[in-house]
């Protein structure tokens, strides 16, 4: 009987969703495992988004890993430094400093259809090859800025919320923030009181509730210490209400849309007292049809006597400042975009060549789309963590990534237990699954017209799963062996680094 040598890992990405991929195939004794970060160390989002006021808008105890559970949470929504430091942490815990490659970017992963595996190509020039790609990069990586003349032409200064200048001074300064989404209405009211004049340029007004956060008392978290079941109960409970948030809000037919536009109603009367501000900051879109948001300073921020909103769209960005369309002309010393990011870039800039030369960027110019979020046909034993479709609106993304990662262990141990050596989602399949995906999506708040980052420009959500977490849970439970392509043989390669040439 001949013996085959188990398989080779290579995971992108030391965010949430590689390092808990990592540490799933050690638990599963894999040893050649290799996770590639383009960064000097773990953390994905949280270590690049240092932004004043970064924080999550998912309760702690759920926005962790159900594997690590943490009494230690200082609040219920714990600040970007606590998040990254968690993550180092459970990195540390599990041993994966040796099986980190940081500061390595791959820039090409190409199919190497004779011997079954993955070719790497590090930016540096170093080959790597593994037998199985788990591509962890997640969706809101990649800066986004708008199509404005003129970007180039100012003279201050310009940066991105995701990559905060923070040897920048903006004390006394007069600020353009453009864009007031999920990041600049954590950032705002963290620079308000430094600037001599803020000017936020709004395309649209979100939906901002009060945030409900506070800080755990120690008597909590003692009990949270010597009563592990009774922390793993209370992210349960969190699971559950925020799971069935989703038929209240985001359905076609939301029972609760109505409520929601109260509450919001009544929290901006509470703050914004003057009417026309109000009215600006009223959202005309329904409530879920772009990221909800809460906030308990936004719109505090906004009501101060050197702020002002301005709803007229940016024309051009000028040597001084921003010119709207009606003909303004605000002259500023700083602009930070907080524009949100390319989350329907997949992969990109790396270029990933499949079967026959395909292209998976070519396979995606009219959206990305994959079985399951997972796999894509002409792909084997390529596996996406936080693919497409498998974003959220109000659940923990990790609730979706640990489903994804067990169901990518199964499908490890099909590799490591037989003799099939890759297996490929058939087209079939993925074809039959997103078209059923998309006729659910059309059933949803998000097929209601609104221009958000979910959609491509022709409207087609390449980004949220169509229902609750606990269903996709359910979807993925089992890789089912018969919806793949299964190529066989008796010998596996093992996989190797070598400099290119």
């Amino acid at each position: 009987m001949t013996e085959h040598p188990e398989p080779s890992f290579a995971i992108i990405g030391a965010g949430f969703g590689g390092i808990g991929m990592a540490i799933e195939l050690r638990r599963n004794g894999y040893r050649d495992v290799t996770i590639f970060e383009a960064r000097d160390g773990v953390g994905g989002v949280w270590r690049a988004n240092t932004y004043p006021g970064a924080a999550c808008d998912v309760p702690s105890h759920l926005y962790s890993f159900s594997f690590d559970l943490n009494p230690e949470w200082s609040r219920k929504f714990s600040p970007q430094p606590e998040i990254l430091s968690y993550l180092e942490g459970v990195a540390e815990r599990y041993g994966l400093a040796s099986h980190l490659r940081c500061s390595t970017r791959i820039v090409r992963a190409e199919w190497d259809e004779e011997h079954a595996r993955w070719q790497l190509t590090t930016d540096g020039g170093t080959i790597h090859r593994a037998d199985v790609l788990v591509a962890a990069t997640g969706q809101l990586r990649l800066p986004r800025y708008p199509d404005l003349p003129g970007r180039g032409d100012f003279r201050g200064t310009q940066f991105h919320s995701a990559e905060w200048n923070h040897d920048h001074d903006l004390s006394g300064e007069r600020v353009a923030v453009i864009g007031t989404g999920a990041s600049a209405i954590q950032f705002v009211p963290e620079i308000v009181d430094r600037v001599s004049r803020l000017t936020v340029f709004q395309r649209s007004a979100p939906w901002v509730l009060p945030k409900p956060d506070r800080a755990f008392t120690e008597h909590e978290k003692e009990r949270f210490r010597r009563h592990p079941l009774l922390m793993r109960a209370y992210r349960q409970s969190i699971f559950t209400r925020f799971d069935a948030r989703f038929t209240l809000l985001f359905g076609a037919r939301a029972p609760g849309a109505r409520l929601f536009e109260v509450a919001q109603s009544k929290y901006l009367a509470a703050v914004v007292k003057d009417p026309d501000l109000r009215r600006e900051l009223t959202p005309t879109d329904p409530p879920g049809c772009k990221r909800l948001l809460i906030s308990n300073d936004w719109y505090h921020a906004l009501v101060e006597p050197h702020v002002e909103v301005v709803v007229d769209p940016v024309e051009r960005i000028t040597g001084t400042g921003v010119r709207t369309t009606s003909g303004r002309d605000l002259e500023v010393d700083t602009i930070i975009w907080g524009t949100g990011f390319r989350a329907s870039d997949f992969l990109v800039p790396m270029d990933v060549i499949g079967r026959d030369g395909r292209s998976l960027h070519r396979d995606w110019d009219a959206g990305a789309e994959a079985h399951l979020g997972m796999t894509v046909p002409g792909y084997p034993n390529l596996f996406l963590l936080y693919g497409p479709n498998t974003n959220l609106g109000h659940n923990s993304i990790l609730a979706m990534i640990e489903s994804q990662i067990a169901y990518i262990a199964q499908a490890a141990a099909l590799l490591r237990d037989s003799d099939v050596r890759s297996v490929d989602v058939r087209p079939q399949v993925c074809r039959s699954y997103n078209d059923a995906l998309q006729a659910e999506l059309a059933d949803t708040v998000w097929a209601a017209g609104c221009d958000s980052w979910y959609t491509t420009d022709d409207g087609r959500n390449t980004q949220n799963w169509s229902g609750r977490a606990g269903t996709y849970r359910r979807r993925t439970r089992y890789f089912d062996p018969a919806d793949h392509v299964l190529t066989r043989s008796p010998l596996r390669p093992r996989a190797t680094s070598a400099p290119a040439g």
